[in-house]
């Protein structure tokens, strides 16, 4: 759980990288012994892949087939991790074209809020279990050890 806060501090306030050339695409890893189901992992690949600038905005996500092939898995299972995805405004779809990467400040907001609520009720509970409050400041000036999504916000920016 500390990482997470380390993770979401570094995340918020590193300036963005630019995004690597277009068509291509980091690797969506699943994890089979995973709590979570396919679709989430699928959604939260995605997620991280979009909002670190590795897929561009109105750059074209792999059709539903090719990703299912591409992950052995059921076309289903892709169509609902896109839903859920427009859903929350991070692509957007062009009858006959495929889906998108919106670059919507407004998902942003969104997924940012939910962080913000995350992150208040796992300092709520370091802070019952005795952590000090110089101790979280410490944890959130310290170097992640990985797993950090490269990139996040411009300077300035919650």
């Amino acid at each position: 759980m500390l990482i997470f806060l380390i993770q979401l501090v570094q995340f918020i306030t590193k300036p963005r990288r630019p995004p690597p050339q277009k068509g291509r695409y980091a690797v969506i890893s699943l994890n089979y012994r995973d709590s979570r189901p396919i679709y989430e992992q699928i959604k939260d690949g995605l997620r991280k892949l979009i909002v670190t600038g590795a897929i561009g905005t109105d750059e074209k996500l792999p059709s539903v087939r090719s990703l299912a092939t591409q992950l052995s898995i059921n076309p289903n299972t892709i169509q609902r991790a896109y839903n859920e995805l427009e859903g929350e405004g991070y692509i957007y779809s062009v009858p006959g074209k495929g889906s998108f990467a919106t670059g919507d400040p407004d998902a942003d907001a969104s997924r940012r809020e939910e962080l913000w609520e995350k992150t208040r009720e796992l300092l709520a509970e370091l802070r019952y279990l005795g952590v000090s409050q110089e101790e979280l400041m410490a944890l959130v000036q310290e170097e992640p050890s990985g797993g950090v999504p490269a990139g996040g916000r411009k300077e300035g920016t919650r």
